[in-house]
């Protein structure tokens, strides 16, 4: 293959330090990095939407470029419906689209131009499973140069043959699919670290002698002081010994300089912790006879549902099916028919999976400002677990990869405390051990948990259930086997935390009080008998 372009001493700002790479025509290259290392960055000068502060990139074949952006707000240009139906993307605008819909809406463009060089940027981020494999088998199939950034590793081994790992502001090129770039990352850390290790074993022997030679030199002045005759001869003897000693030095200290093998760099360990949360009851949240339909486009018929205390509940779907809109229903955040109920204990946390929606102004030490120093220092301890640099505490969000994004929402959730959590597509922009270290947590945590991902193994890891949306329907586990005293029971239990809370702002002498307190005991006599 012919090259296509070298990237010569590139530098841009504190992200990119002299890179050096040659990407060759008709390449498959995945991008891979720890979040803010650098990736969509890369992207952007490949695209000349951005200029290196220093170096340049020498094109050897001047090649028509796309970029597919992480996310774009607004997407204006006319796309053809045959490219439309091979995405399944439905006629609708732009904003009254899923996540996953205006991703393929955007890749239905790309692959329409056929440029010679693709660049993607997260291309898996919102996608279905049916969705993922016709990227791939249109990756596949495509004839230009592909340069793609994904966290998702899977993706990664289908599609790529080349690797470029960003570290510490530099590129390192690896040859084969994801999971050889791991086989000879890790060879190399290990080979380093041994290499290390050896130098240290030498380099104490070094100072050792080092140490003696110095020790001699000193005795010898210590013993020149001794002798009261002749003096001249022990001092000259001791110089002797200075000047010996001064060769010794100057040949140890060279070869102390040929010991230039740093010690291999370890990623800061992500992590966080979500706090447990208080039991408040056994139900939460229940859907009775629901619909919504935007004009003639019916998302939900009907639907009937109960989520608990402590479920862990994975929220399946195809892109557009609706999985957004039920979230923001639950939350009241979207006009429906029919009827939700909440519990009052309920205290709700919920991540959006838009990136835009943090002010891009403020800096994290503004919007996590807290009262006190002590509350200050543990917001910025947080910060640093997840990843950040001390830096960043005054950068504005809008110098934020996605990825930091992501977190910075992650630590709003973290700081308020909720014993609900609703999580759409929390693995988006993500980095591995971000990921890693959130499945954990998620897996620790002690309250109640509602997400959207179509990534299987993290859904795997941190939920228990699955509620599908099928055929303008939501399938539940209970959505066949539930009865009629069941349903009974449900009501009951409900309308019982309704009147505790409604107690909780009383006291005996309000007029309310008596009557309440009575629909109290009759509650709980009902459902003693049902139980």
């Amino acid at each position: 293959m012919t090259e296509l372009c070298t990237m010569n001493n590139v530098s841009y700002k504190e992200i990119l330090t002299d890179v050096n790479v040659s990407m060759k025509a008709g390449g498959r290259i995945g991008i891979v990095g720890a979040n803010g290392a650098g990736k969509s960055t890369l992207l952007q000068l490949l695209a000349e939407k951005l200029q290196p502060t220093d170096g340049h990139i020498e094109w050897f074949k001047r090649a028509s470029t796309f970029f597919v952006e992480q996310e774009q707000q607004v997407f204006e240009r006319a796309i053809s419906k045959g490219a439309k139906a091979t995405w399944h993307v439905p006629e609708r605008a732009y904003e009254q689209l899923s996540g996953g819909e205006k991703l393929k809406l955007r890749l239905a463009e790309a692959f329409a131009e056929k440029a010679q060089l693709l660049l993607l940027d997260e291309p898996t981020n919102h996608l279905d499973a049916a969705s993922l494999a016709l990227l791939t088998k249109q990756l596949k199939r495509y004839r230009g140069t592909v340069v793609v950034v994904s966290h998702n590793r899977a993706f990664l081994n289908d599609v790529v043959n080349e690797i470029w790992h960003i570290e510490h502001g530099q590129i390192e090129r690896y040859n084969g699919n994801y999971e050889a770039y791991r086989t000879q990352y890790e060879a190399k850390l290990l080979r380093q670290q041994r290499e290390f290790d050896k130098q240290q074993q030498e380099v104490a022997r070094i100072e050792h002698q080092m140490a003696t030679i110095t020790s001699w030199s000193e005795r010898a002045h210590a013993e020149s002081t001794k002798h009261e005759f002749p003096k001249e001869f022990y001092r000259a003897k001791a110089k002797r010994m200075d000047a010996q000693v001064k060769s010794k030095h100057q040949r140890l200290e060279k070869e102390l300089q040929k010991h230039t093998i740093e010690q291999p760099k370890k990623d800061d360990a992500v992590q966080f912790e979500f706090q447990q949360s208080e039991a408040t009851g056994k139900h939460l949240l229940e859907l009775k006879h629901v619909s919504k339909k935007f004009g003639e486009h019916v998302l939900f018929d009907d639907v009937n549902a109960t989520i608990s205390y402590g479920d862990r509940i994975a929220l399946i779907g195809n892109n557009g099916a609706g999985k957004t809109t039920l979230l923001r229903m639950l939350l009241d955040q979207e006009s429906y028919d029919g009827e939700i109920w909440r519990s009052p204990a309920a205290n709700i946390g919920y991540l959006t999976q838009q990136v835009f929606d943090l002010p891009e102004d403020k800096t994290p030490s503004e919007l996590f400002e807290r009262p006190t120093f002590k509350e200050r220092g543990l917001v910025q301890t947080l910060m640093i677990h997840l990843g950040f640099t001390s830096e960043q505490w005054h950068e504005p969000i809008a110098l934020m990869s996605m990825g930091e994004r992501v977190k910075c929402k992650l630590m709003e959730l973290i700081l308020a405390q909720k014993n609900v959590l609703i999580l759409d597509e929390p693995t988006n922009h993500l980095d591995l051990a971000s990921r890693e270290q959130l499945e954990k947590v998620l897996g620790d945590y002690n309250g109640t948990i509602i997400v959207v991902s179509h990534d299987a193994y993290f859904v795997e890891k941190t939920t228990t259930m699955q509620f599908t949306i099928a055929q303008h329907k939501l399938v539940t586990p209970l959505f066949e086997t539930e009865t009629a005293a069941d349903k009974e029971r449900m009501q009951l239990e409900n309308r019982l935390q309704d009147v505790l809370g409604k107690l909780s702002f009383l006291t005996a002498k309000d007029a309310h009080y008596a009557a309440l307190d009575e629909e109290f005991h009759e509650l709980t006599k009902k459902l003693r008998t049902l139980k």
